[in-house]
């Protein structure tokens, strides 16, 4: 039997579109709640749309422009150059600190003003485990601190946490996301088609490979030529 009603935290990249598909399978009611936070590719936002009108679930965006006064990463400030690779235990400069706390903070004040009880996030501490707000134990921390907060038990899901990219493109098939994949963004390079070079574009890549299927998206700017 579904669950009642979640809120998708919802960037309309790849690890965010798997949830979506995955929360529409199992809960009967889905929100794609997307946040316009400065980033410098503002592609993402047109991605979101597409892919939540392809899942046919309402999508709702948020505005949050104090990012843009804090700067200090590659992901909001168009003069630093995104990096090619990211070393062991190293924060790269794409990490936008407190992004996911603040995310999933608002994200948690909109699914309690919407009769919800639960949110979904696609964190993963196999590809952001240099992200320190990618972390399980981040996100159980929060989710403690939001539900006091409230004073009603949040529920922070968080179903791709240790899959690895392979483990979540075959997710992705079996919950039917593969035709959204398709229009779905992940370049830190904000490029269509992606670069191929960011260390963004390579898991991604090497995620289909390691799971034996042709990524939706190079399938489909393929049949454009």
């Amino acid at each position: 039997m579904k669950r009642e009603k979640a809120i998708v935290v919802f960037s309309g990249g790849q690890d965010s579109t798997t949830c979506l598909y995955w929360a529409k399978k199992e809960y009967e009611e889905v929100i794609a709640l997307t946040f316009d936070y400065g980033q410098r590719h503002r592609i993402e936002l047109n991605c979101a749309s597409r892919v939540a009108g392809l899942a046919q679930v309402p999508h709702v965006i948020l505005p949050i422009n104090t990012f843009e006064n804090l700067s200090g990463n590659s992901l909001i400030d168009a003069g630093m150059k995104i990096p090619e690779s990211i070393a062991d235990g190293e924060i790269p400069n794409t990490f936008v600190p407190a992004r996911n706390l603040i995310f999933l903070s608002f994200a948690a004040a909109f699914a309690y003003q919407n009769q919800s009880k639960t949110i979904v996030t696609g964190v993963s501490q196999a590809d952001g485990g240099n992200y320190p707000d990618c972390r399980k134990d981040t996100i159980k921390a929060l989710e403690t601190a939001i539900s006091l907060g409230l004073d009603s038990a949040i529920d922070i899901q968080i179903p791709l946490i240790y899959m690895s990219k392979a483990d979540t493109v075959k997710i992705a098939a079996e919950c039917g996301a593969m035709e959204a994949l398709a229009y779905s963004h992940t370049c830190y390079q904000g490029m269509i088609p992606p670069c191929m070079n960011c260390p963004s574009c390579l898991l991604r890549q090497q995620g289909f490979e390691e799971a034996g299927m042709e990524d939706p998206l190079v399938a489909r700017l393929k049949k454009q030529k």
